[in-house]
Parts: C-alpha cells; structure tokens; sequence
C-alpha cells in the first residue's frame, strides 16, 4: 500500500514542568532567531544563498558564538532557512510570487540526535541540556494515529517539530515517522549501536582522540609567532606598502591555517570511520576561554573552525557530532574512574597524568578524550537512551560506559 512507504506525522500534546517550560520556550527563541539570521544571510539583493554548505560557512560560526542553542539545533535552524529561501527561488521559476521569508511561529526541528521518544515521555535538547516532557495521550483504546504509527513496532521515529500553542498555552511535538525498511537494517545492522570517539581539545596538541591520534599545535604557534614578527617589522616601517603587505602576510596566514585545520577535520573524520564510529564528541566550546587561559585568541578560533569543519564533514558521512561539558575529565582516571585534581602532578609537567588510586600513568590529553566519550555515554544512558550498545574507541579496542575494556579486531 502506498501510505506504507510514507513519512507520517503523529501531534502529541506535552505536559511540561513549568521550569522546563521556560527553557523550552527560550530555545524556542533563540531557533527563530538563528533561522532569521541565515535568511538576512541567504537574501543577497541581486541573488539568493540555496546552499546548506555555503550558508554554513557563512553563518555557523556566528550563530554559535552569539547563540547558546547546542550545535544540532543551529544545524536544524539553517537547514530551515535554506529550505525556505529555496521555496522561493522556486516559485519564482514557476512565475508565481514569493517575498523574503521571515519565521514568527514558534516551532523548532528537532532530528534523531536532538529528540529521543519514549512510551510515555520525549526528552529534547534546549539551550541549557535536556528536558522531559511527559505525553497526553487519548483513551487507548481507540484506534488513533499514536497506535498506528508512533508505537508500532514497524514505525521508525526520525524526528519531530516543537511548537507553542499561545491558544492553548501549551506546547506539541509534531514527531515524524516512517516505516521499517527490513532490508537496510539486515545490511546496516543494529542502527541503534552507538561507538564514540572522544575528542579532547588543547594548546600543545591541537586535538587527541580516545583512539590514541595526536594532532600537533606548534604548527599553528610557529605560524602565528612568525607573522607577529613579520606584521611587527612591517608596521613600524609605517610606509603604505608596509600596510598592504600586513595584509597579504594576513591573508596568507589564513589561508594555512584553513589548509591546515581542513586537512586535520578530515582525518578526524577518516579516524572516525576506520573505526566503525557511529558519534564523534568534543568538548564544550562555550567557556573554552576560560578553561584554556593561555591559549591564545588564534587557538581559540582555530578549535571553532576545527569543530565547524568536522561537522559539516561529519554530516556528509552520516557520523553525529557532539558536545559535552568536559567538566573533571582532565581530573578524572579513565581507568578507574577515580577523580582528583592531583591526578594531574603540576611537577612534571602538564603533559602527564597519574591516577593516585591505581597508578594509571597515560599522556594527560589521551586520558581526557577517552573520559570525554565516555561522559558522553553516561549521559545518554541518563537521558534514557540506554539499552543499546554503546562503547568509546580506544587506540586497541573499546571501552564500556562502566569503564570496561575489550579488545577488537576491525575488519579491512
């Protein structure tokens, strides 16, 4: 039949905690605002911006320093805005009229990674972590749209849309579902299975992975000491050639640093494949600043433009791209979970970690990014996700969210 092979949409009214409520309601505000902001992007007086890629490059960056909505989320508020300026570029082919489009109805979209659906409850994501939204559902005993397509076995949930009812002072989660396709999921497997490589962000090493793979920042330090030293020679010249070289040193100075992060995001994406990676899960960048004083501002700007790149790398490769506060992972023993912040003797020096309960002794860095995957992993087994497979990958096999270790041998 045809509606088996068609995405259908089930409403379902929440019971929310007043608490949660505003936070739903300030996410809510900060998607309208970010989707209008791509649109103000997207809308060229003499051309229209269609491209998810190119709106991307143009506006996550600011979206994510000025917003606190989580990553997914600005993802999710361009994506709509791309759509939209692309509704119009299309009617216009067809001589039909369409104005620049301008978001007023409260909703946000919400995808796989950002929505989990229970039998009786969602948690979503909002700009302040994840909130549960119990369901109120009509008599059961009624054929209706929840029994036929939302708890039906042969339904997969692969989304949904929160709105604000103002009418009813209440809000709906509009979920998305669509039917089972048996053979994918004999080909893909259990779709369900989650395998993370944690990321750790940091001045000495640029990015180190729960997998054991350094990625060296003097680079970047070396580059960005000898354009100081140029740019400084130039400027006290003071002549207008000295000034249009700072310029051009300038741009040549970006132009290696994206060169160098583009080729750094892509083989964290390649280390995420090789090893059968479903999620890859850096830090929080929001407060980065304030965990990484020393870092210069080239540094904190090189790990958002590193970040950004994985994402839209990721997307590409169907990998999911997280953040979690990294709050005691620096602190924390992956080993046994022992957590001091002596772990990290300031004597020998920063690169180095020593557990004071069983005498882990690891690089520091390759220690945070394994508790990074794993702080991951209990997070979601919290945001009652659990029951499937879930595991960090380690340089020689994977690590539970109870800490426990098996060996693995990848297939070629």
């Amino acid at each position: 039949m045809e509606e088996n092979s068609a995405t259908r949409t089930v409403p379902i009214k929440l019971d929310v905690a007043e608490n949660d409520a505003d936070l739903l309601h300030q996410t809510l505000n900060h998607f309208l605002d970010a989707a209008n902001y791509v649109v103000n992007v997207a809308w060229k007086p003499d051309w229209k911006i269609t491209s998810k890629r190119e709106l991307h490059n143009l506006t996550y960056s600011n979206v994510r320093e000025d917003s606190p909505l989580p990553a997914n989320l600005v993802q999710a508020a361009r994506n709509r805005a791309a759509e939209a300026v692309n509704g119009c570029v299309e009617r216009w082919k067809e001589g039909k009229k369409a104005s620049k489009p301008r978001f007023t109805s409260r909703f946000a979209s919400y995808d796989a990674r950002t929505v989990t659906v229970n039998d009786n409850h969602a948690t979503l994501a909002t700009i302040d972590g994840r909130v549960a939204a119990k369901f109120v559902l009509p008599d059961e005993s009624r054929d209706t749209p929840h029994s036929a397509y939302l708890f039906n076995d042969d339904y997969d949930v692969k989304g949904a849309t929160l709105h604000y009812d103002s009418v009813e002072d209440c809000f709906y989660l509009h979920v998305r579902t669509k039917p089972c396709v048996e053979n994918d999921n004999a080909d893909k497997g259990d779709t369900k299975h989650v395998s993370v490589l944690g990321v750790d962000l940091g001045i000495t090493n640029l990015a180190v992975t729960s997998t054991g793979t350094f990625w060296s920042g003097s680079e970047l330090t070396h580059w960005h000491r000898e354009y100081e030293k140029r740019r400084g020679s130039l400027q006290q010249t003071g002549t207008r050639w000295a000034h249009i070289n700072v310029q051009r040193v300038g741009r040549k100075q970006t132009g290696r640093f994206e060169q160098f992060l583009h080729t750094v995001s892509s083989q964290l994406v390649e280390e995420a494949l090789k090893n059968k990676c479903t999620h890859i899960v850096f830090e929080q960048l929001r407060g980065i600043r304030e965990r990484l004083p020393h870092a210069k501002a080239v540094q904190k700007w090189a790990f958002y433009r590193l970040f950004e790149n994985v994402v839209y790398k990721a997307e590409s490769e169907g990998l999911e791209v997280e953040q979690i506060n990294p709050a005691y992972t620096s602190q924390r023993c992956s080993k046994c979970g022992f957590t001091h912040e002596d772990n990290r003797p300031k004597t020998n020096g920063q690169d180095e970690f020593v557990c004071l309960k069983c005498g882990y002794d690891v690089h520091a860095d390759y220690n945070a990014a394994k508790n990074i995957g794993l702080k991951y992993l209990r997070d979601r087994q919290k945001s009652d996700r659990g029951g499937a497979p879930v595991g960090v990958r380690l340089n020689s096999g994977v690590m539970n969210v109870n800490g426990e270790y098996s060996p693995t041998v990848l297939s070629s």
